[in-house]
């Protein structure tokens, strides 16, 4: 998502750098018209406002607080956007970290997945200091075809977000299960794909992650772990408010299960290799030699 980020701002025409471990990376981005570096700091001194899209809270903190992180290396009124999905209680503590060095931050939380991404259609779930929505100028706009302005403070992006990714994570869980059920029962997958596509049951996630599982291809657009940290942030915010949410709580567990047997990595579709396992099912398999 965010070398999709760092190319639909090149062509918004914003001068652009990224930061990466990987050459290969690197290389890329730079092929296509971007300035590349590894360094955070030498990013730092490049822009004016840096978004942040890294796995977690951990990596989130390492970017904005290291040796050679951002808030000692960003040039004073600079903005930091926080796009990692994290818990709430964060970014209001990151927010006031980065204000006593002299830079804002917005609470900036994303979805969309690498395709939206690639074509800046990105949905922005923002939070922060009108001062800090100001800095970034149309900087968000470039990467995200909607930024939705949520409240004053840090948080409240990573709030709405964290209830975007209890729906996603039981949709895909329960997309996974219902198409191992029709297979089970004998139905055509694709024909049941198809319909349900076309038919009240329909989701979202349904509609993204089922081609997946129809072309048995688990490449990760995003993982099994994902939803593992995702929905693990969900509970633990849900219960520090007493809150039930028995079908996220049966929805971890799949994703739980699933890494379990080895499928951390693979797309979060695979969830649906699990019920095969139980139910001896024979998962639609790759073509081979076909692109």
């Amino acid at each position: 998502m965010g070398m999709g980020a760092a190319l639909s701002s090149l062509r918004q025409g914003l001068a652009t750098w990224g930061c990466d471990p990987r050459p290969e990376a690197r290389a890329a981005f730079e092929q296509s018209g971007g300035r590349a570096t590894s360094s955070v700091a030498e990013l730092a001194r490049h822009c004016d406002v840096v978004l942040v899209l890294v796995l977690n809270a951990e990596q989130t903190a390492e970017v904005l607080f290291g040796d050679q992180g951002l808030a000692a290396a960003l040039k004073p009124g600079g903005v930091v956007v926080c796009s990692a999905t994290v818990d709430p209680s964060l970014p209001p503590v990151w927010e006031e970290r980065l204000a006593q060095s002299g830079h804002w931050l917005i609470d900036g939380p994303v979805s969309g997945g690498a395709k939206k991404a690639a074509a800046g259609q990105m949905t922005m779930m923002a939070s922060g200091k009108p001062e800090a929505f100001a800095a970034a100028g149309q900087v968000l706009e470039a990467f995200a075809g909607k930024v939705y302005r949520l409240g004053d403070k840090a948080g409240i992006g990573s709030t709405v977000k964290m209830v975007n990714q209890h729906l996603a994570g039981v949709h895909i869980a329960t997309a996974c299960e219902a198409m191992a059920l029709g297979m089970r029962a004998g139905a055509d997958p694709r024909q049941l794909y198809d319909v349900i596509c076309n038919s009240a049951g329909m989701s979202w996630m349904f509609e993204n992650r089922v081609p997946h599982i129809l072309d048995g291809d688990y490449t990760p657009l995003s993982a099994v772990n994902i939803f593992v940290k995702d929905l693990g942030i969900v509970l633990d915010a849900a219960r520090q408010l007493k809150f039930p949410l028995p079908l996220a709580a049966a929805a971890h567990q799949l994703y739980l299960a699933t890494a379990a047997m080895g499928l951390g990595d693979e797309d979060d579709s695979a969830v649906v290799k699990l019920y095969a396992q139980m139910a001896g099912l024979n998962l639609p398999q790759a073509v081979k030699g076909v692109e």
